[in-house]
Formats: C-alpha cells, sequence, structure tokens
C-alpha cells in the first residue's frame, strides 16, 4: 500500500536555543540593527523549512514564522493599525512592536495592546483593535516574501495565515461597531490574497479558522458561509480551511459544502471529529487529518494512530488522507538532540518538534513501535496513592466561612484602604542569574548562593520599606520559574536543558516534565520566606504557585487523568502551606494564573470535564490554614469575566488580576457577580517597558471605585515584575504609591 501523505501546520519560531528572542532583545536596546535581527529570523525560517523538507513532509508551512505574533501580523497586514501607533512616526517594525509591547520615547507615549491566551494554550496572542474609521484593506508582503524565501532554497511550501472568522472573533471594536461592518472589506482582502498567492506560484494556501471550534450558533455559520462564499468565489489557488483544538461539529455540514479543497481536522482533541467525518466528507477534497498530538512531549504511539488512519479510511479514500498533528507544533520544543542530561532510557519517549517530523514519517509509511508502550513507565508511589483515596469532603473547605475570616483579618493586619503589594518577583539582573547559574554548576558552594540571596532579599525589603508599600515580598531571587523552581523540590518531575517553548513574544519557558506520581520531598519556601519575614514588622507574603498552574504550564503524563496529577500537586503545595503558617508567614499567596487555560472550549464542558475539579484542588491547599492567615491568588491573561462566580468559589481571600491591558473591563464582571473575595485589578502593564505616572494608575483607580467598594480594592501590578529593569520597577512603584495615597487622601473619610 501506498503512504499517506504528511502535512505540519506549524513550526516553533523561536530558535532552539532562544536565538530570536536574544536577537529581539537586542534590537530593542539598540544594540543590533533591523538588518541583523532579519538575518536571525532568516537563518531560523530556513532552518525548519529544510528539517521538513529532509523529512519528506508534503505539505511544508511558510508564514508560521513570527516576530511577537500571527495575530498581530493578520491586523497588520488588514491594515488595522491604530491611528495612536501610526501616529508616533516609527518603522514599520518599530509600530509593530510598539503595539505589541507598548511604546515610551521621544515620539510619545502607548499603550500595548491587550494580550490574552491563545485557546485552551499557555501560548498568548495580541488582541487586535479595529478603529472606527478604520479602512481594512490587504499587505501581503510578509507572507509572499516568506514564500519567495522558501522558493528560492528550493522548497515549495504552503503559505498559512489565520482566517477572517477567527481574526474578527477575536478582534474588538469601536463602540457601536462589530464584525459586520468589516465583511465587506476583509473579505476583499482575503480574495486579493488568494490572487496574490496564486501569482506568485503558490499551488495550496491555508486559511485557519481554529474559531470554529467554540460553540457556535446559527448567525456564526451563516456569517463564516457569507465571508467564503466571496472570497472562495473564482478562485485559481487550491485552499485548505485549517482547524485545531477541537472538532466543528456545529459548522461541520455548512463548512464541508463550501468549495475548499482540504479540510483540516483536528482527530486528537476533537471528540466527534471521526464520527462527522464518518457521516460524510466532500468527495474530492483532501483530508489533512491531525491524527498526533502536536501539544505534548511524549512518543505517538503508533499503533494507535494507525488504527485512527484505519477508520478514517473507511470514508475517506486513502489517497484523499494527509497525515499530521493536530495543531501547530509552535507549542513543543525543538528537538531532543539538545537533551545531554537526560538518560536515553527517558529520552526515548520523548519528542519533540523534530522527532514529531521523523515520527510522522514513521506513521505515514506503516513502522511499528509497540515496545514502548509494552509496560509502564514508572510505579505508583504507594504513599501518594494512599493520601489520595484517604481525602475526604471536608479536605476541600475551609472553616470559619468568608465573611468570619474577613472581619478577623481585618482586625489582624489593620491594613489602609487601597493598600499596596506586588505580585510576588523583582527584577532578575544578570547578577541574580549568575548566582543561580553558577551555584547550579558547582562554580560557587551553597553558602555562597544562600548569603547572596539573602543580601538580595534584605535589599528588597529596604526597597519595598522606602517606597512604604504595604504587604511585602522577598523577591524570589531564588526562582528561575515560578513552576520550574517547584518542580525541582517535588518528587515526580523531570528537567530539560534546552526545552524552551514560546509563551509570548520574547518570553519563553521550559515546562517541568511530569514523570512519576508527585509528592514533596522537603520544604521549598519556607527558608527564604522566613529570613524575609524576620527583616521586617510588616506582612511578607509567603509566595507559591498553585496546583492547577503547575499542571497547566507543565508537559503532564499522558498515561493517568489530568485531575488526579493535579490532587497530587495539590496535596503536595498543602504541605508546603502549613509549614509557612507554622513558621510565621501570615499571608501566603497561591498563584493560579494559568486557571483558565484547559477550561474546554464549549461551555457545556466546563464544568463536569475541568472545574468541578479544578476549583476544588485549589481549595484543598488552603482549607488547613487559620482563619488569621490570609490566602491570596492571582490570575493574568486570560478572559475570566465569564467564569467569575466559580473564581469567587476558590475560597480566597484576595485575589489580584492582570487588568490594565484590557482596560480594567473585568471590574463590570466582579460588579455584576457581586464578587465578595477582595480584589487587586493590575493598575499597569509590567510586559511593557513604560512606566505609568502617578496620574494613570490614579485613573484606573477612579474606575474601579465606581464598581467596587473601596474596602475591597488592593493596589498592584499586573504581575510579577521579574522582566522588567530595576530603573524601571523603582519609579513604578513609587508612581504606584503615590496614587493609593492620593486615594486613600480622597476617600477614607
Amino acid at each position: 500500500m501506498s503512504n499517506y501523505k504528511t502535512f505540519v501546520i506549524g513550526f516553533p519560531r523561536i530558535g532552539a536555543k532562544r536565538e530570536l528572542k536574544f536577537a529581539e532583545e537586542k534590537y530593542f536596546a539598540k544594540e543590533i540593527s533591523c538588518e541583523e535581527l532579519e538575518s536571525c529570523a532568516k537563518a531560523l525560517r530556513e532552518y525548519g523549512w529544510k528539517k521538513q523538507s529532509t523529512a519528506k513532509i508534503d505539505f511544508i508551512p511558510s508564514n508560521d514564522f513570527s516576530y511577537y505574533d500571527a495575530m498581530l501580523d493578520v491586523a497588520v497586514m488588514l491594515g488595522a493599525i491604530p491611528s495612536r501607533y501610526k501616529s508616533l512616526g516609527l518603522s514599520a517594525l518599530d509600530t509593530y512592536f510598539a503595539m505589541a509591547h507598548g511604546y515610551q520615547g521621544e515620539q510619545g507615549d502607548v499603550k500595548a495592546l491587550p494580550m490574552k491566551k491563545w485557546f485552551n494554550t499557555n501560548y498568548h496572542y495580541i488582541v487586535p483593535e479595529i478603529e472606527q474609521d478604520a479602512k481594512i484593506s490587504l499587505n501581503a508582503e510578509k507572507i509572499l516574501a516568506e514564500f519567495s524565501e522558501a522558493k528560492a532554497m528550493g522548497i515549495e511550501t504552503v503559505p498559512s495565515v489565520i482566517g477572517p472568522y477567527t481574526f474578527l472573533h477575536f478582534a474588538t471594536y469601536a463602540q457601536g461597531k462589530s464584525r459586520d461592518d468589516y465583511a465587506e472589506d476583509i473579505c476583499a482582502a482575503y480574495k486579493k490574497l488568494l490572487e496574490e498567492a496564486s501569482a506568485a506560484g503558490a499551488k495550496w494556501i491555508s486559511i485557519c479558522e481554529p474559531a470554529l471550534v467554540f460553540d457556535t450558533d446559527s448567525s456564526d455559520v451563516k456569517f463564516f458561509e457569507s465571508l467564503y462564499k466571496n472570497i472562495l468565489d473564482g478562485k485559481k489557488i487550491k485552499v485548505i480551511l485549517q482547524t485545531y483544538f477541537g472538532d466543528i461539529r456545529d459548522s461541520y455540514d455548512a463548512v464541508t459544502a463550501l468549495p475548499f479543497d482540504g479540510f483540516g481536522l483536528d482527530f486528537v482533541e476533537g471528540n466527534e471529529t471521526l464520527s462527522l467525518v464518518k457521516k460524510s466528507f466532500p468527495k474530492n477534497a483532501l483530508l489533512f487529518a491531525g491524527i498526533a498530538t502536536g501539544k505534548n512531549i511524549w512518543r505517538a504511539d503508533y499503533a494507535k494512530a494507525a488504527s485512527l488512519l484505519a477508520e478514517i479510511e473507511k470514508s475517506v479514500p486513502r489517497e484523499n488522507i494527509v497525515a499530521g498533528f493536530s495543531c501547530s507544533l509552535l507549542h513543543v520544543p525543538y528537538t531532543t538532540r539538545n537533551e545531554e542530561k537526560l538518560s536515553a532510557e527517558i529520552l526515548k519517549h520523548f519528542s519533540f518538534a523534530e522527532e514529531k517530523l521523523s515520527e510522522l514519517s514513521d506513521i505515514a509509511c506503516g513502522k511499528t513501535n509497540s515496545e514502548l508502550f509494552e509496560k509502564n513507565r514508572v510505579s505508583p508511589n504507594g504513599d501518594v496513592q494512599n493520601a489520595l483515596k484517604n481525602l475526604r469532603d471536608a479536605d476541600f473547605v475551609r472553616k470559619p466561612d468568608f465573611a468570619e475570616r474577613e472581619k478577623i483579618q481585618k482586625k489582624e493586619f489593620n491594613l489602609p484602604p487601597f493598600p499596596t503589594t506586588t505580585i510576588g518577583s523583582f527584577p532578575q539582573t544578570r547578577e541574580v542569574r549568575k548566582n543561580r547559574a553558577d551555584f547550579k554548576k558547582g562554580v560557587i558552594t551553597k553558602e555562597q548562593y544562600v548569603e547572596f540571596n539573602r543580601k538580595k532579599i534584605a535589599e528588597c525589603i529596604r526597597l519595598q520599606e522606602g517606597l512604604d508599600i504595604d504587604v511585602l515580598v522577598h523577591g524570589e531571587f531564588e526562582r528561575n520559574d515560578m513552576v520550574e523552581y517547584f518542580g525541582n523540590n517535588l518528587e515526580g518531575f523531570l528537567f530539560t536543558q534546552n526545552a524552551w517553548v514560546q509563551s509570548y513574544g520574547t518570553r519563553c519557558v521550559k515546562p517541568p516534565v511530569i514523570w512519576g506520581d508527585v509528592s514533596r520531598k522537603n520544604a521549598i519556601t519556607v527558608e527564604w520566606s522566613a529570613y524575609a519575614q524576620s527583616l521586617s514588622k510588616r506582612p511578607v507574603k509567603g509566595m507559591l504557585t498553585g496546583p492547577v498552574t503547575i499542571l497547566n504550564w507543565s508537559f503532564p503524563r499522558e498515561d493517568v487523568p489530568i485531575k488526579e496529577q493535579t490532587l497530587q500537586i495539590a496535596l503536595a503545595i498543602r504541605d508546603e502551606v502549613l509549614d509557612l503558617e507554622k513558621n510565621g508567614i501570615k499571608i501566603i499567596q497561591i498563584d493560579e494564573a494559568a486557571l483558565r487555560e484547559k477550561l474546554p472550549l464549549r461551555k457545556s464542558d466546563w464544568h463536569s470535564q475541568y472545574l468541578d475539579w479544578a476549583i476544588p484542588a485549589f481549595r484543598l491547599v488552603h482549607s488547613g490554614v487559620k482563619a488569621e492567615t490570609q490566602i491570596h491568588t492571582h490570575m493574568c491573561y486570560s478572559e475570566f469575566n465569564d467564569i467569575i462566580r466559580d473564581i469567587d468559589e476558590m475560597d480566597a481571600d484576595v485575589i489580584t488580576f492582570e487588568a490594565s491591558r484590557s482596560d480594567l473591563k473585568i471590574l463590570d464582571a466582579l460588579k455584576e457577580a457581586n464578587f465578595r473575595t477582595e480584589v487587586g485589578p493590575g493598575v499597569y502593564d509590567i510586559h511593557s517597558p513604560r512606566i505609568p505616572s502617578k496620574e494613570e494608575i490614579v485613573s484606573a483607580l477612579e474606575k474601579m471605585v465606581q464598581k467596587e467598594p473601596v474596602e475591597k480594592l488592593w493596589v498592584n501590578p499586573d504581575c510579577g515584575l521579574k522582566t522588567r529593569r530595576d530603573s524601571e520597577t523603582f519609579e513604578s512603584l513609587k508612581n504606584l504609591v503615590a496614587a493609593a495615597k492620593e486615594m486613600r487622601s480622597k476617600y477614607d473619610k
């Protein structure tokens, strides 16, 4: 039998050793030129194309590279650039970066566009903004240039672009405007894109419409149909409709009736995809079947993939099936070849982007790898399993109730109105990173490592006291990443050297791997927190990462349910919470930044498949503390409005939210839900180098008091400050405290 043809939706773009990140940071610091940055980008594009060509992938994408984000690229392609960025008078590239992370300089002062999580991943996209008088028109220069670049290398690619339906789904509009107002112009732009791609020599183009996997009503389906009946009319190029992250059950019949030449469907996360295809599939179209995960790093089970392909073949001829991954490989690291410290016995179970290309070729030609799956990788931990079995309903409920605790804590802490705090981390300077690296390499002793960190903690405490911040943090100088640090101190985790994945822009993360059952082997943060608290009479927060975030920002096991893995982590972090309390830490922050990340994309699945165990997992962590101990949590860069009542059920005492980039829109949701928990919506964006003025922060706080009682409001930045410079941090926090004091003078009557 002939082999299946193969396709890839997207390839990682940051570089196997984060080359793009470092080049962009040098460019921002004016250490390299635009041409030097582009040279780095070109090398990364060529690397990906060559790897896919060598693996004999039949449909190789182009335009999957981005300097920052693909949604931002589409905004630029369509001319949806807000006037405040255009008016800066910057170059095209610098205007692009101003939209991504803000600008503060001689030409002006503008905030970045909002940033949100991309579906159910830890990747963040830039939210496009379409102004009142925006005129949508095509600029396909980037797409055509990268297609031609690959062609010059002798590699035929499929230009790939996010489609108009998904772009308009995620965009924000001027008051009174909706997606319908831009339909005609956006159709004209995409229609012209097909013409220009065809004229450039492209035989296929892939238009990605992942927004179809959300709950979709009849008006959405009709809108989608109206767009593509127009766009596809008279086309001279073959068009793939690519979806991922789920199935398109609500629109399948209408979508497959349109004259696309190929349909990209997800058979991994798409629970109903196989049954939809079995019911019907267009006779002459190609099926781009996502039959192996593009999100996780475990080796694919070839037998399962072969079985799935065999099922598909019952409805679609073999010659019309193209095998690939469920989504872009953007969400996995580059290659296991750069992992020198993990044993061959461990690495044989891992598959990063380059290895997945080889796997795809193996699956396409019918190879087997059954020996990997003949026995369990690890043995269960009896103590962990028993602890799970012994959990009772009372373990998930904190006593006394929220209202009683609130009274006790008001008396305990006696904080002023608009209490000020930060989210946890302070700038990770070169010296801080070097101290950790030298200790890890054995260049310095543990005593030297501890002495350095204690010195930095003391400086951080003095700085915060000097700024007159009310609730302090120790700065987290001992930590690399908020998840990796805890994983390093828990049994059951493995760590890589270079398994970097892009989270947003220049921000990359190296997720831990959950290898076996999880437990705490020793106290993790107690020594640092207790030392910091000994230096001040003000409360110093203990800083922890919550179980759901640790799970969501790791590569989880695929042989154990996610719920069970999360509860194991929750029990481990619970031990840490109770130890912090025993050592005099009266405020403990348990961050759940990624709570929403794994929320099912369809609302009907929200509770049964996720929230019904994720919220209790958080409660399990803190249910054993005293009433006097104040529990904080933090969340960022996701749409929380529609689960705001579930968030209240976490039963924390204080919740801080990222809010500044989204113009404090969460306030309306808090008010509507009668949110009981005290809140600190972020008053400035820490992912931008710009320094907010006191007046800007006062303005944000004035918006807050219109929606929330003064006695429930905290004042804090959006997130931790680890990515910022010392000077930016000092000036921003100085203005934050000044703003809080101005608000006190006005409202503390």
